[in-house]
Formats: structure tokens, C-alpha cells, sequence
């Protein structure tokens, strides 16, 4: 369709009945109403079920639109590992209604930009154009929630693009991927939670046309999704196009979904494996964060920033400072950040060490500066850093209009409540130092922690080398991993 075609639909008037969405319950806490940024949020849920948030900031003519569907990659069907992520890269080459190229040449043409990503719970969709262009984006974000250009020749072409990614952010990286996705097979039991999101070839190949249709038609239905609308625009007038555009498409069934929960372990698990790309050794060790939204929840986020959120994070300063064995540490949530989890996750420390040290050592040395914490607990000044540093991230990561929208929508996504956005930082102002000793002492024991020990080639094989004793993943050690953002 040319392009002028395109946007003489826009003209199309769309209709549908809105109906109140229902939040979820969440934990409550209190701060000072001049710490506070409450984000003005209205949420409405259109008669075909999707849920339309909109948050009015009208200090520049620009918006950033979010589109959310609730499936990511413990939903993607069996033997077809990596399909939630190459489905993403489908919904970019065009519908019969806007080709392939339309989308990218429409929001960049008039100086935005556009992505998209996959994630364990959630696949999400992003926009950000001038005002101006506000219809435009959502006639084609709607476009392609009704169906997309199915073709052989397109599916080929987009599973060896992700077969490109997987050669280069993993089979041909150093280190691989390793820290979060291998460790996700040795420390989850349940397929959905361990396999490999990111897809093996032969998974990718298999994928078929009739694949792509029931994925699109079982999950990227309104009824399955959150659009989120953040910048120059009212709560009304966002409300008004979210119908106008999106009304008249029709609800889908959607599969049930499983049991994803697990167990925590019982037992360390520890596997050991070789790197070839790799010039010192690595580890990454891993305990399950406790339930989204439990009492722990905001404890363990802040415990997280105290071992490891920089320099000045304890382990930083024992391990890579004190000691003097790693060369530098971080902390992972799986591939989101401490919030926005549907399913069980990851606390996960990454650790790269000197050659003249062991992964023991290392182990050991994290041992001790957690027992520190579980014994005594953070002190005033450190508990104070650890939140400050807390609080000015999240305010941070809402100032651009495109991402304030994303993070409502993916919260709304996983929590079934945009408005967790504005609590986050009184969850975190009212941590106490008790609450972080006490999930150090409970989450982060020893024998509920799965490592794995990631050596180069040559010294895995050197004469002598240790060998600790090993655990069989769910899934084999060396698959590849999806890509942490931007994964188009």
C-alpha cells in the first residue's frame, strides 16, 4: 500500500465500550509526600479486553507509545525453543496493509524511532514520535495486533536473522550468555523456566507458517495485551484513539497458562564448563528471588544493590578492592530488572576472576561479606547510599516519555497494576536494615545457590586443573541466549 493510502486510514472511525480495569492488590508503604513523584495514570480496559493506559506530560510534543503482550519465552510452544523472540522480529516486516519497511519508514521519517524486545513473561513494543504523528503509530500498532503478512519467504529470511544473533552474542562471545541462561537450566527444574529462550538452530529451522499463525492468533490478541501512552496527550484524548483504533478488533482466546512456580533449592547445584573465546575464568552463582510482591520482594531488591550496584557495593569493595581476587562483579535479574518478574527468577552474581585464584576462593569470599550482612545487617550510612542510589534509578528510568511508558506497561503487564510504578520507591524507602539482614541470611544461603564455574579451554584442560563436582543442567550448557534489549 502506498504510503499516502496508508494514512487516509486513519480516518476510519473505530469504536468500542471502555470498561474500569481492576488493579491488583500490592503492599503498602508510606514517604514524605515531597519525595514522592506520583505519576498521573489513568487505566481503562476497552470492551475487547485491552488494557489502554495513559500518563499526560505536556512538557514536550512528543509521545511514547508501549504495546505489551503477555508471552514471552516460558509460553513459546515445546521443541520450538526461541520462537517468542523470532516471532518479535515477524511483527516488523509488514501486514497486508503496511508492507514490509512501512512501519520503520513512518516513525523514522518523522524523527522517531522504534524497537522491540523479548523477555521471560513478556514481549514489548516501543514507539517514540512527535505528537503530531500519535495516530498514525497506533493505526499501525493496531494493524498489526489484527494479522500480519505471513510468508515462507519472510520466516526464512527472519530465522536466519536470529541465527546471526546467536553466532554473535554467543557462539562466537566470549563467556556466551552464560550468566543467564545456562545458569537458568541448573538452578529451575521446570521446562518453561530453564530452557533456552534464545533457541537452538534446529528449533529455529523447525519453525513453520502454520507456528507463526496460532502464536499471533493465541497471544497477540487485545485481550493479551497493554498499550501504554505517556507524553503531550489527555487521559481522554489517549482513551478516544486507543478506541478508535484498536476497538473493533476482536478478543482471542488465550491458551492457559501453567504452573511456572518452583521450589527453592534444597541443595547447591555446580557445574563446570570450558570456554574457548574466554581469556580468565568467570562464574556465576544464583539464588531464586523470592515471590513478586511478598515482603521480601523490596528487601532482596535493596540487599541486590548493596553486595553488588557498583563500586562502592560490598562485594566490589571485598572481593575486587579488599582481596584482590575478581576483576569485577555485578548482579542480574534474568533479563529484567528487580520488579518486573511473572514467574520465578534469578538473583544472579557475575564474577570474573584472576587466573591465579579459583572459583572456590571466590565463592568463599562472597560467603563471608553475605554472612556479614545476615549477622549485623547493613549499617545506617551504607543502607542509606544502597536506597538513594535505588530511588534516583527508578525516577531516572521514568524521565524519557518512551520509557516511562514501557515500564507502565510491562507492570501492568506482570502485576496487573500500572500504579506499582508510583510505590516502587515507597517499598524501598521503607526497607529497614532488619529486612535486609534477614533475606540475606534466608535467600542467600550457600545450599540454595546453583554455580557455575566458566574457565578458558586451556585451562580447563590443563594438567592438574581442579574439577569441582558437577550438576546436569535441564538443557545443554552451551545453548545460546536471547538477546538482553534491543533484540531486533
Amino acid at each position: 500500500m502506498r504510503l499516502a493510502t496508508l494514512l487516509l486510514a486513519l480516518l476510519l472511525p473505530l469504536a468500542a465500550l471502555a470498561v474500569p480495569a481492576t488493579p491488583a492488590a500490592t503492599p503498602a508503604a508510606s514517604t514524605p509526600a515531597a519525595d514522592r513523584w506520583d505519576i498521573p495514570i489513568s487505566v481503562n480496559r476497552l470492551a475487547n479486553g485491552l488494557t489502554v493506559i495513559v500518563s499526560p506530560d505536556h512538557s514536550t510534543p512528543v509521545v511514547g507509545i508501549s504495546v505489551v503482550y503477555h508471552v514471552g519465552m516460558r509460553l513459546e510452544p515445546r521443541g520450538r525453543t526461541g520462537f517468542a523472540h523470532l516471532f518479535e522480529h515477524l511483527m516488523f516486516q509488514g501486514t497486508p496493509k503496511a508492507p514490509k519497511g512501512v512501519f520503520d519508514k513512518v516513525t523514522t521519517g518523522g524523527g522517531g524511532w522504534n524497537n522491540g524486545s523479548t523477555r521471560a513473561d513478556f514481549t514489548n513494543y516501543i514507539d517514540t514520535v512527535p505528537v503530531s504523528a500519535l495516530e498514525t503509530m497506533l493505526w499501525l500498532e493496531a494493524d498489526r495486533m489484527r494479522t500480519l503478512d505471513f510468508n515462507a519467504e519472510t520466516l526464512k529470511n527472519q530465522q536466519d536473522v536470529v541465527k546471526e544473533e546467536i553466532r554473535v552474542n554467543v557462539k562466537n562471545s566470549p563467556y556466551g550468555g552464560f550468566m543467564w541462561i545456562d545458569i537458568n537450566q541448573l538452578a529451575f527444574d521446570k521446562w518453561e523456566n530453564s530452557h533456552d529462550g534464545y533457541g537452538s538452530f534446529e528449533d529455529l529451522e523447525r519453525a513453520n507458517l502454520d507456528d507463526v499463525r496460532a502464536f499471533h492468533r493465541d497471544f497477540y490478541g487485545p485481550n493479551n495485551a497493554v498499550l501504554a501512552i505517556v507524553g503531550d496527550v489527555t487521559a481522554a484524548r489517549g482513551l478516544a484513539l486507543a478506541k478508535k483504533y484498536f476497538g473493533d478488533i476482536a478478543r482471542r482466546p488465550v491458551p492457559p497458562r501453567a504452573d511456572f512456580s518452583e521450589p527453592p533449592l534444597e541443595a547447591p547445584r555446580r557445574l563446570n564448563q570450558g570456554d574457548a573465546l574466554a581469556q580468565v575464568p568467570a562464574l556465576a552463582a544464583a539464588w531464586h528471588m523470592p515471590v513478586r510482591g511478598s515482603a521480601d520482594h523490596a528487601p532482596m531488591a535493596v540487599l541486590g544493590e548493596l553486595l553488588a550496584g557498583g563500586s562502592a557495593s560490598t562485594l566490589y569493595q571485598g572481593l575486587v578492592k579488599g582481596r584482590e581476587i575478581a576483576l569485577g562483579i555485578e548482579s542480574l535479574y534474568g533479563l529484567t530488572s528487580p520488579w518486573e518478574y511473572g514467574g520465578p527468577t534469578l538473583f544472579t552474581l557475575f564474577a570474573m576472576y584472576k587466573p591465579n585464584s579459583s572459583a572456590d576462593a571466590v565463592l568463599a569470599a562472597m560467603d563471608e561479606e553475605i554472612a556479614k550482612v545476615a549477622k549485623a545487617g547493613p549499617d545506617a550510612a551504607a543502607l542509606r547510599r544502597v536506597k538513594t542510589r535505588l530511588l534516583a534509578d527508578w525516577y531516572n528510568g521514568l524521565e524519557g516519555f518512551v520509557e516511562r511508558a514501557d515500564v507502565l506497561a510491562r507492570l501492568h503487564t506482570v502485576w496487573g497494576d500500572a500504579g506499582v510504578a508510583t510505590r516502587i520507591p515507597r517499598w524501598i524507602a521503607a526497607v529497614s536494615a532488619a529486612d535486609v539482614q534477614r533475606v540475606a541470611a534466608h535467600y542467600l544461603a550457600p545450599q540454595r545457590r546453583a554455580v557455575i564455574d566458566r574457565r578458558p579451554q586451556a585451562a580447563q584442560a590443563a594438567p592438574g586443573a581442579a574439577s569441582a563436582p558437577t550438576a546436569t543442567p535441564s538443557a545443554a550448557a552451551s545453548a545460546p541466549a536471547p538477546a538482553a534489549s534491543g533484540a531486533r
